[in-house]
Protein backbone atom coordinates (compact mmCIF):
# COMPACT_ATOMS: atom_id res chain seq x y z
CA UNK A 1 0.00 0.00 0.00
CA UNK A 2 2.96 2.34 0.53
CA UNK A 3 4.70 1.55 -2.33
CA UNK A 4 1.05 2.26 -4.25
CA UNK A 5 0.79 5.62 -2.54
CA UNK A 6 4.18 6.90 -3.67
CA UNK A 7 3.66 6.26 -7.05
CA UNK A 8 0.74 7.62 -6.81
CA UNK A 9 2.29 10.66 -5.98
CA UNK A 10 5.37 10.45 -7.72
CA UNK A 11 2.77 10.14 -10.87
CA UNK A 12 0.94 13.05 -9.61
CA UNK A 13 4.38 15.02 -9.30
CA UNK A 14 5.56 14.13 -13.18
CA UNK A 15 1.96 15.17 -14.88
CA UNK A 16 2.19 18.64 -12.62
CA UNK A 17 5.49 19.38 -14.40
CA UNK A 18 4.23 18.37 -17.76
CA UNK A 19 1.33 20.55 -17.49
CA UNK A 20 3.44 23.06 -16.16
CA UNK A 21 6.04 22.97 -18.96
CA UNK A 22 3.03 22.57 -21.82
CA UNK A 23 1.35 25.91 -20.70
CA UNK A 24 3.87 27.67 -19.15
CA UNK A 25 5.61 29.35 -22.04
CA UNK A 26 2.55 31.29 -23.95
CA UNK A 27 1.11 34.56 -23.10
CA UNK A 28 -1.71 34.27 -26.19
CA UNK A 29 -5.20 34.62 -25.12
CA UNK A 30 -8.58 33.01 -27.26
CA UNK A 31 -8.36 29.67 -28.79
CA UNK A 32 -5.44 30.37 -31.77
CA UNK A 33 -3.88 27.08 -31.39
CA UNK A 34 -3.81 26.32 -35.33
CA UNK A 35 -2.22 29.69 -36.04
CA UNK A 36 0.57 29.96 -33.27
CA UNK A 37 1.52 26.48 -34.55
CA UNK A 38 2.35 27.81 -38.17
CA UNK A 39 4.35 30.57 -36.67
CA UNK A 40 7.39 29.52 -34.10
CA UNK A 41 6.25 26.12 -33.19
CA UNK A 42 5.25 26.95 -29.71
CA UNK A 43 2.56 25.99 -27.49
CA UNK A 44 0.19 28.60 -28.25
CA UNK A 45 -2.69 28.55 -25.74
CA UNK A 46 -2.86 29.54 -21.98
CA UNK A 47 -6.72 28.04 -21.28
CA UNK A 48 -6.43 26.16 -18.50
CA UNK A 49 -5.69 22.22 -18.69
CA UNK A 50 -8.84 20.40 -17.93
CA UNK A 51 -9.63 16.77 -16.04
CA UNK A 52 -11.70 14.17 -17.91
CA UNK A 53 -14.43 14.89 -15.21
CA UNK A 54 -15.00 11.52 -12.86
CA UNK A 55 -17.93 9.34 -13.46
CA UNK A 56 -20.17 9.63 -10.70
CA UNK A 57 -23.20 7.91 -12.13
CA UNK A 58 -24.28 4.72 -9.57
CA UNK A 59 -23.19 1.57 -10.81
CA UNK A 60 -23.98 -2.23 -9.11
CA UNK A 61 -21.73 -4.91 -9.09
CA UNK A 62 -22.38 -8.41 -7.48
CA UNK A 63 -19.94 -10.50 -5.50
CA UNK A 64 -20.69 -13.65 -4.57
CA UNK A 65 -19.12 -15.52 -1.93
CA UNK A 66 -19.56 -18.63 0.12
CA UNK A 67 -19.01 -17.70 3.81
CA UNK A 68 -22.24 -18.41 5.45
CA UNK A 69 -22.87 -19.53 8.67
CA UNK A 70 -21.59 -18.98 11.86
CA UNK A 71 -18.21 -20.26 11.44
CA UNK A 72 -17.58 -18.22 8.71
CA UNK A 73 -17.93 -14.73 10.22
CA UNK A 74 -14.28 -13.45 10.68
CA UNK A 75 -14.36 -14.58 6.75
CA UNK A 76 -17.34 -12.69 6.00
CA UNK A 77 -15.58 -9.96 7.99
CA UNK A 78 -12.41 -9.74 5.79
CA UNK A 79 -14.51 -9.40 2.69
CA UNK A 80 -16.60 -6.67 4.15
CA UNK A 81 -13.97 -4.86 4.93
CA UNK A 82 -12.40 -4.65 1.62
CA UNK A 83 -15.73 -4.02 0.13
CA UNK A 84 -15.59 -0.93 1.84
CA UNK A 85 -12.03 -0.10 1.01
CA UNK A 86 -13.28 -0.61 -2.87
CA UNK A 87 -16.79 1.27 -2.58
CA UNK A 88 -14.84 4.32 -1.41
CA UNK A 89 -12.10 4.05 -3.93
CA UNK A 90 -14.67 3.54 -7.16
CA UNK A 91 -16.39 6.37 -7.52
CA UNK A 92 -20.69 5.34 -7.49
CA UNK A 93 -19.74 1.72 -7.02
CA UNK A 94 -22.27 -0.69 -5.16
CA UNK A 95 -21.05 -3.68 -4.25
CA UNK A 96 -24.08 -6.41 -3.75
CA UNK A 97 -22.90 -9.52 -1.23
CA UNK A 98 -24.66 -12.87 -2.54
CA UNK A 99 -24.14 -15.21 0.04
CA UNK A 100 -24.26 -19.10 -1.21
CA UNK A 101 -23.65 -22.47 0.55
CA UNK A 102 -19.98 -23.62 -1.23
CA UNK A 103 -21.39 -26.38 -2.66
CA UNK A 104 -24.38 -25.71 -4.37
CA UNK A 105 -22.60 -22.15 -5.68
CA UNK A 106 -19.82 -24.35 -7.82
CA UNK A 107 -22.08 -27.55 -8.78
CA UNK A 108 -24.84 -25.56 -9.33
CA UNK A 109 -25.42 -22.06 -9.23
CA UNK A 110 -22.15 -20.64 -11.04
CA UNK A 111 -22.40 -23.51 -13.90
CA UNK A 112 -26.03 -23.01 -14.59
CA UNK A 113 -25.28 -19.11 -15.27
CA UNK A 114 -21.89 -19.73 -17.18
CA UNK A 115 -24.02 -21.81 -19.13
CA UNK A 116 -26.43 -18.96 -19.57
CA UNK A 117 -23.57 -16.09 -20.14
CA UNK A 118 -24.60 -14.32 -17.10
CA UNK A 119 -22.34 -14.81 -14.02
CA UNK A 120 -21.87 -12.22 -11.40
CA UNK A 121 -19.11 -9.92 -11.15
CA UNK A 122 -17.12 -11.24 -9.05
CA UNK A 123 -17.67 -15.07 -7.89
CA UNK A 124 -16.27 -17.62 -5.38
CA UNK A 125 -14.40 -19.85 -8.01
CA UNK A 126 -12.86 -23.57 -7.30
CA UNK A 127 -9.12 -23.82 -9.45
CA UNK A 128 -8.87 -26.74 -11.10
CA UNK A 129 -10.62 -27.58 -12.84
CA UNK A 130 -13.41 -25.39 -12.78
CA UNK A 131 -11.16 -22.53 -14.18
CA UNK A 132 -9.96 -23.88 -16.99
CA UNK A 133 -13.19 -25.29 -17.79
CA UNK A 134 -14.47 -21.69 -17.99
CA UNK A 135 -11.11 -19.84 -19.08
CA UNK A 136 -11.20 -22.12 -22.51
CA UNK A 137 -14.83 -21.11 -22.92
CA UNK A 138 -13.90 -17.37 -22.82
CA UNK A 139 -15.83 -16.78 -19.44
CA UNK A 140 -13.08 -15.55 -17.58
CA UNK A 141 -11.37 -12.36 -17.17
CA UNK A 142 -7.14 -12.73 -17.98
CA UNK A 143 -5.95 -11.66 -14.93
CA UNK A 144 -2.53 -11.77 -15.80
CA UNK A 145 -1.70 -8.08 -16.95
CA UNK A 146 -3.47 -6.66 -13.69
CA UNK A 147 -0.98 -8.60 -12.05
CA UNK A 148 1.57 -7.30 -13.43
CA UNK A 149 0.44 -3.44 -12.76
CA UNK A 150 -0.31 -3.73 -9.59
CA UNK A 151 3.00 -6.08 -9.36
CA UNK A 152 2.02 -8.87 -7.55
CA UNK A 153 1.97 -11.54 -10.32
CA UNK A 154 4.90 -12.87 -7.92
CA UNK A 155 3.95 -13.34 -4.93
CA UNK A 156 1.61 -15.98 -4.39
CA UNK A 157 2.96 -19.57 -3.90
CA UNK A 158 1.35 -21.08 -6.28
CA UNK A 159 -1.50 -20.09 -9.50
CA UNK A 160 -1.10 -23.18 -11.18
CA UNK A 161 -4.57 -24.43 -10.55
CA UNK A 162 -5.58 -21.32 -11.82
CA UNK A 163 -3.61 -20.55 -14.82
CA UNK A 164 -4.52 -21.69 -18.58
CA UNK A 165 -2.25 -21.66 -21.75
CA UNK A 166 0.05 -19.11 -19.78
CA UNK A 167 -2.83 -16.60 -18.52
CA UNK A 168 -3.92 -16.74 -14.58
CA UNK A 169 -7.99 -16.78 -14.36
CA UNK A 170 -8.52 -16.79 -11.04
CA UNK A 171 -6.66 -15.83 -7.49
CA UNK A 172 -6.58 -18.15 -4.49
CA UNK A 173 -7.54 -16.56 -1.50
CA UNK A 174 -5.83 -19.16 1.11
CA UNK A 175 -4.28 -22.55 1.59
CA UNK A 176 -5.51 -25.17 3.27
CA UNK A 177 -3.86 -28.68 4.16
CA UNK A 178 -6.27 -31.77 5.74
CA UNK A 179 -5.93 -33.89 8.67
CA UNK A 180 -7.15 -34.95 12.54
CA UNK A 181 -8.34 -32.52 14.87
CA UNK A 182 -8.29 -34.49 18.62
CA UNK A 183 -9.75 -33.72 21.63
CA UNK A 184 -6.36 -33.35 24.00
CA UNK A 185 -8.38 -33.16 27.00
CA UNK A 186 -9.75 -36.94 26.59
CA UNK A 187 -6.31 -38.12 25.28
CA UNK A 188 -4.61 -36.79 28.19
CA UNK A 189 -6.99 -38.59 30.53
CA UNK A 190 -6.05 -41.48 29.03
CA UNK A 191 -2.52 -40.96 28.92
CA UNK A 192 -2.50 -40.38 24.87
CA UNK A 193 -0.57 -38.78 22.63
CA UNK A 194 -1.05 -38.42 19.05
CA UNK A 195 -0.37 -41.65 17.36
CA UNK A 196 2.79 -42.19 15.83
CA UNK A 197 1.51 -45.46 13.66
CA UNK A 198 -1.28 -46.47 11.84
CA UNK A 199 -1.61 -49.27 14.54
CA UNK A 200 -1.86 -47.05 17.69
CA UNK A 201 -4.52 -45.01 15.45
CA UNK A 202 -7.00 -47.88 14.88
CA UNK A 203 -6.27 -49.18 18.46
CA UNK A 204 -7.52 -45.72 19.77
CA UNK A 205 -10.38 -45.84 17.80
CA UNK A 206 -11.05 -49.27 19.28
CA UNK A 207 -10.67 -48.07 23.13
CA UNK A 208 -13.02 -44.68 22.26
CA UNK A 209 -15.83 -46.90 21.00
CA UNK A 210 -15.39 -49.09 23.96
CA UNK A 211 -15.61 -45.86 25.96
CA UNK A 212 -18.95 -45.43 24.67
CA UNK A 213 -18.01 -42.49 22.83
CA UNK A 214 -17.93 -41.62 19.44
CA UNK A 215 -14.31 -42.00 17.87
CA UNK A 216 -14.98 -39.72 14.47
CA UNK A 217 -16.95 -37.12 13.45
CA UNK A 218 -19.14 -38.23 10.97
CA UNK A 219 -21.67 -36.02 8.39
CA UNK A 220 -21.77 -37.26 4.96
CA UNK A 221 -25.06 -36.10 3.55
CA UNK A 222 -22.29 -34.12 1.29
CA UNK A 223 -20.28 -36.56 -0.14
CA UNK A 224 -16.85 -34.13 -0.64
CA UNK A 225 -17.16 -34.33 3.72
CA UNK A 226 -16.28 -38.56 3.91
CA UNK A 227 -14.33 -38.06 1.10
CA UNK A 228 -11.56 -35.80 2.52
CA UNK A 229 -10.63 -38.93 4.97
CA UNK A 230 -11.30 -41.46 1.94
CA UNK A 231 -9.23 -39.32 -0.32
CA UNK A 232 -6.02 -39.79 2.34
CA UNK A 233 -6.55 -43.27 2.78
CA UNK A 234 -6.22 -44.20 -0.82
CA UNK A 235 -3.59 -42.15 -1.36
CA UNK A 236 -1.78 -43.66 1.82
CA UNK A 237 -2.10 -47.27 0.30
CA UNK A 238 -1.77 -46.58 -3.80
CA UNK A 239 0.56 -43.42 -3.23
CA UNK A 240 0.22 -39.44 -3.28
CA UNK A 241 -0.10 -39.02 -6.62
CA UNK A 242 -2.33 -41.96 -7.37
CA UNK A 243 -5.18 -39.52 -8.35
CA UNK A 244 -3.42 -37.54 -10.63
CA UNK A 245 -3.02 -40.65 -13.04
CA UNK A 246 -6.85 -41.16 -12.74
CA UNK A 247 -7.07 -38.71 -15.92
CA UNK A 248 -4.23 -39.83 -17.39
CA UNK A 249 -5.40 -43.19 -17.30
CA UNK A 250 -2.10 -44.08 -15.72
CA UNK A 251 -3.80 -46.01 -13.23
CA UNK A 252 -7.38 -46.91 -12.11
CA UNK A 253 -9.94 -46.23 -9.28
CA UNK A 254 -10.61 -50.67 -9.65
CA UNK A 255 -6.02 -50.80 -8.92
CA UNK A 256 -5.87 -53.27 -5.95
CA UNK A 257 -4.18 -50.39 -3.64
CA UNK A 258 -6.95 -48.20 -4.14
CA UNK A 259 -9.76 -50.45 -3.59
CA UNK A 260 -7.80 -50.87 0.09
CA UNK A 261 -8.48 -47.30 1.43
CA UNK A 262 -11.96 -47.84 0.52
CA UNK A 263 -12.19 -50.86 1.88
CA UNK A 264 -10.16 -49.37 5.38
CA UNK A 265 -12.92 -46.45 5.37
CA UNK A 266 -15.77 -48.99 5.15
CA UNK A 267 -14.19 -51.21 7.76
CA UNK A 268 -14.16 -47.87 10.33
CA UNK A 269 -17.85 -47.42 9.36
CA UNK A 270 -18.54 -50.75 10.00
CA UNK A 271 -17.12 -50.70 13.55
CA UNK A 272 -18.90 -47.94 14.34
CA UNK A 273 -16.29 -45.24 14.83
CA UNK A 274 -18.51 -42.54 12.88
CA UNK A 275 -21.65 -41.10 14.09
CA UNK A 276 -24.73 -43.25 13.49
CA UNK A 277 -26.80 -41.49 11.26
CA UNK A 278 -23.87 -39.98 9.09
CA UNK A 279 -25.49 -39.89 5.70
CA UNK A 280 -28.42 -37.41 7.22
CA UNK A 281 -25.94 -34.89 8.87
CA UNK A 282 -25.03 -31.74 6.97
CA UNK A 283 -21.25 -30.53 7.59
CA UNK A 284 -22.25 -27.88 10.15
CA UNK A 285 -23.35 -30.82 12.64
CA UNK A 286 -20.16 -32.08 12.02
CA UNK A 287 -18.80 -29.76 13.54
CA UNK A 288 -20.90 -29.47 16.67
CA UNK A 289 -20.29 -33.53 16.99
CA UNK A 290 -16.62 -32.31 17.80
CA UNK A 291 -16.92 -28.84 19.52
CA UNK A 292 -19.62 -30.55 22.36
CA UNK A 293 -17.08 -33.59 22.99
CA UNK A 294 -19.29 -36.11 21.56
CA UNK A 295 -16.68 -37.22 18.87
CA UNK A 296 -12.94 -37.39 19.99
CA UNK A 297 -11.68 -36.89 16.66
CA UNK A 298 -12.58 -35.31 13.55
CA UNK A 299 -10.44 -35.23 9.77
CA UNK A 300 -10.98 -31.68 8.34
CA UNK A 301 -9.23 -28.80 6.85
CA UNK A 302 -7.24 -26.50 8.89
CA UNK A 303 -9.45 -23.75 8.13
CA UNK A 304 -11.11 -25.39 11.01
CA UNK A 305 -9.29 -24.29 13.14
CA UNK A 306 -11.13 -20.74 13.15
CA UNK A 307 -14.08 -22.13 15.49
CA UNK A 308 -11.55 -22.42 18.18
CA UNK A 309 -11.54 -18.63 19.50
CA UNK A 310 -12.60 -16.96 21.20
CA UNK A 311 -16.76 -16.20 20.07
CA UNK A 312 -16.79 -18.67 18.13
CA UNK A 313 -18.74 -22.17 18.27
CA UNK A 314 -15.71 -23.85 19.26
CA UNK A 315 -14.49 -21.59 22.08
CA UNK A 316 -15.09 -23.63 25.01
CA UNK A 317 -12.15 -26.13 23.52
CA UNK A 318 -9.61 -23.27 23.07
CA UNK A 319 -5.97 -25.33 23.87
CA UNK A 320 -7.78 -28.24 24.50
CA UNK A 321 -7.37 -29.21 20.31
CA UNK A 322 -4.55 -30.97 18.59
CA UNK A 323 -3.96 -31.79 14.82
CA UNK A 324 -1.89 -34.63 13.71
CA UNK A 325 -1.56 -36.10 10.03
CA UNK A 326 -2.18 -40.04 8.67
CA UNK A 327 0.19 -42.34 10.48
CA UNK A 328 1.91 -44.39 7.28
CA UNK A 329 -0.39 -47.44 6.52
CA UNK A 330 1.99 -50.72 5.82
CA UNK A 331 2.63 -51.66 2.70
CA UNK A 332 1.63 -48.00 1.49
CA UNK A 333 2.70 -46.84 -1.69
CA UNK A 334 5.13 -43.30 -1.78
CA UNK A 335 6.00 -40.90 0.93
CA UNK A 336 3.90 -41.75 3.93
CA UNK A 337 4.03 -38.66 5.18
CA UNK A 338 2.21 -36.69 2.55
CA UNK A 339 -0.34 -34.52 3.45
CA UNK A 340 -3.23 -33.23 1.51
CA UNK A 341 -3.21 -29.61 0.96
CA UNK A 342 -4.04 -27.04 -1.64
CA UNK A 343 -4.73 -23.81 -2.57
CA UNK A 344 -7.71 -24.12 -5.09
CA UNK A 345 -10.57 -21.79 -3.63
CA UNK A 346 -10.42 -18.48 -4.28
CA UNK A 347 -12.18 -15.78 -6.31
CA UNK A 348 -12.99 -15.50 -10.25
CA UNK A 349 -13.95 -12.46 -12.51
CA UNK A 350 -16.43 -12.46 -15.32
CA UNK A 351 -14.87 -11.58 -18.81
CA UNK A 352 -17.69 -9.07 -19.02
CA UNK A 353 -16.25 -6.83 -16.64
CA UNK A 354 -13.20 -6.60 -18.61
CA UNK A 355 -15.49 -4.62 -21.25
CA UNK A 356 -16.31 -2.20 -18.45
CA UNK A 357 -13.70 0.84 -17.70
CA UNK A 358 -15.69 1.24 -14.47
CA UNK A 359 -16.01 -2.52 -13.87
CA UNK A 360 -12.47 -3.15 -14.26
CA UNK A 361 -11.13 -0.41 -12.01
CA UNK A 362 -13.48 -2.02 -9.28
CA UNK A 363 -11.74 -5.32 -9.98
CA UNK A 364 -8.48 -3.89 -9.66
CA UNK A 365 -9.09 -2.24 -6.67
CA UNK A 366 -10.92 -5.15 -5.25
CA UNK A 367 -7.59 -7.34 -5.76
CA UNK A 368 -5.58 -5.00 -4.49
CA UNK A 369 -7.38 -4.51 -1.39
CA UNK A 370 -7.97 -8.28 -0.96
CA UNK A 371 -4.24 -9.27 -1.71
CA UNK A 372 -2.08 -8.06 0.07
CA UNK A 373 0.39 -9.06 3.56
CA UNK A 374 -2.35 -7.03 6.17
CA UNK A 375 -5.29 -9.61 4.58
CA UNK A 376 -3.20 -12.23 4.59
CA UNK A 377 -2.19 -11.75 7.81
CA UNK A 378 -5.82 -11.36 8.93
CA UNK A 379 -6.88 -14.79 7.42
CA UNK A 380 -4.24 -16.49 9.28
CA UNK A 381 -4.67 -14.97 12.73
CA UNK A 382 -8.91 -14.35 12.38
CA UNK A 383 -9.73 -17.21 10.50
CA UNK A 384 -7.06 -19.84 10.41
CA UNK A 385 -6.60 -19.99 6.85
CA UNK A 386 -2.80 -20.53 5.48
CA UNK A 387 -1.35 -17.58 3.05
CA UNK A 388 -2.03 -18.34 -0.46
CA UNK A 389 0.98 -15.41 -0.77
CA UNK A 390 4.92 -15.51 0.11
CA UNK A 391 5.11 -13.52 3.90
CA UNK A 392 8.51 -13.17 5.46
CA UNK A 393 8.67 -16.46 7.71
CA UNK A 394 9.68 -13.71 10.67
CA UNK A 395 6.18 -11.91 9.81
CA UNK A 396 4.43 -15.56 10.22
CA UNK A 397 6.19 -16.77 13.30
CA UNK A 398 5.45 -13.22 15.10
CA UNK A 399 1.49 -13.63 13.70
CA UNK A 400 1.40 -16.93 14.45
CA UNK A 401 0.34 -16.82 18.32
CA UNK A 402 -2.01 -19.70 19.60
CA UNK A 403 -0.55 -23.03 20.08
CA UNK A 404 -3.57 -24.87 17.36
CA UNK A 405 -1.73 -23.09 14.86
CA UNK A 406 1.56 -23.61 15.52
CA UNK A 407 1.27 -27.40 15.70
CA UNK A 408 -0.81 -27.04 12.85
CA UNK A 409 2.20 -25.54 10.96
CA UNK A 410 4.75 -28.31 12.68
CA UNK A 411 2.46 -30.84 11.29
CA UNK A 412 2.61 -28.85 7.85
CA UNK A 413 6.43 -28.08 8.30
CA UNK A 414 6.81 -32.26 8.89
CA UNK A 415 5.33 -33.36 5.95
CA UNK A 416 7.80 -33.94 3.27
CA UNK A 417 5.32 -33.64 0.12
CA UNK A 418 1.91 -33.08 -0.47
CA UNK A 419 -0.97 -34.06 -3.05
CA UNK A 420 -4.00 -31.67 -3.92
CA UNK A 421 -7.64 -33.40 -3.27
CA UNK A 422 -9.43 -35.70 -6.20
CA UNK A 423 -11.71 -32.86 -7.33
CA UNK A 424 -8.99 -30.62 -8.47
CA UNK A 425 -7.38 -33.54 -10.75
CA UNK A 426 -10.27 -35.39 -12.26
CA UNK A 427 -13.51 -34.11 -14.55
CA UNK A 428 -16.57 -33.47 -13.11
CA UNK A 429 -18.43 -36.46 -14.20
CA UNK A 430 -16.26 -38.57 -12.16
CA UNK A 431 -16.38 -35.85 -9.22
CA UNK A 432 -20.03 -35.91 -9.67
CA UNK A 433 -19.98 -39.90 -9.28
CA UNK A 434 -18.21 -40.66 -6.43
CA UNK A 435 -19.52 -37.40 -4.23
CA UNK A 436 -23.27 -37.89 -5.09
CA UNK A 437 -23.46 -41.78 -5.13
CA UNK A 438 -20.46 -44.18 -4.87
CA UNK A 439 -19.66 -42.71 -1.19
CA UNK A 440 -22.78 -42.56 -0.33
CA UNK A 441 -23.83 -46.03 -1.57
CA UNK A 442 -20.13 -47.35 0.54
CA UNK A 443 -21.34 -45.82 3.65
CA UNK A 444 -24.85 -47.11 3.31
CA UNK A 445 -23.85 -50.76 2.48
CA UNK A 446 -25.24 -50.92 -0.88
CA UNK A 447 -22.02 -51.51 -2.86
CA UNK A 448 -18.60 -53.03 -1.81
CA UNK A 449 -15.24 -51.38 -2.13
CA UNK A 450 -14.51 -53.45 -5.31
CA UNK A 451 -17.60 -52.50 -7.31
CA UNK A 452 -17.21 -49.29 -6.27
CA UNK A 453 -13.87 -48.96 -7.40
CA UNK A 454 -15.30 -50.51 -10.90
CA UNK A 455 -17.98 -47.94 -11.24
CA UNK A 456 -15.79 -45.00 -10.53
CA UNK A 457 -13.38 -46.73 -13.44
CA UNK A 458 -16.06 -46.75 -16.02
CA UNK A 459 -17.23 -43.54 -15.37
CA UNK A 460 -13.26 -42.57 -15.81
CA UNK A 461 -12.73 -44.18 -18.93
CA UNK A 462 -16.00 -42.39 -20.62
CA UNK A 463 -14.32 -38.94 -19.35
CA UNK A 464 -10.80 -39.84 -20.51
CA UNK A 465 -12.43 -40.73 -23.85
CA UNK A 466 -14.46 -37.50 -24.17
CA UNK A 467 -11.32 -35.33 -24.16
CA UNK A 468 -8.93 -37.58 -26.44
Amino acid sequence: MRKSITMLLSLMFVTSALLTACGGNNNNTGNNGGAAATNSGTAATNAPATEEPVNTEPFEMTIRHTQVGADKQKRLAILEDVVGKVQEEVPGLTFKLDGVDSDVNRKEKLRGEMAAGNPPEIFDLFGSPDSKIYAKEGKLLDLTPILEELGIKDKFSNLDPFTYEGKIYGLPIGGSGEGFFYNKEYYASKGWKAPATFAELEQQLADIKADGKVPLAGASKAGWVPLMLANHLWSRYAGPDVTAKFATGEAKWSDPNVVKGFAKYKEWVDKGYFKKGELGFEYAEYTTQFTSGEAILMYDGTWKSSVFKAGQSGEGLIGKVGFFNIPAVDGGVGDQTALMRDVNNGYGFSASAGEDERQLAAVKSFIKNMYNEEMQLRGLVEDGVLPAMKLDQAVLDANITDDLMKEIVAVLNNSASSFPAFDSLVQADVTTEISNIQIQKLIGGQTTPEKMGEELQKVQEEANAAVE
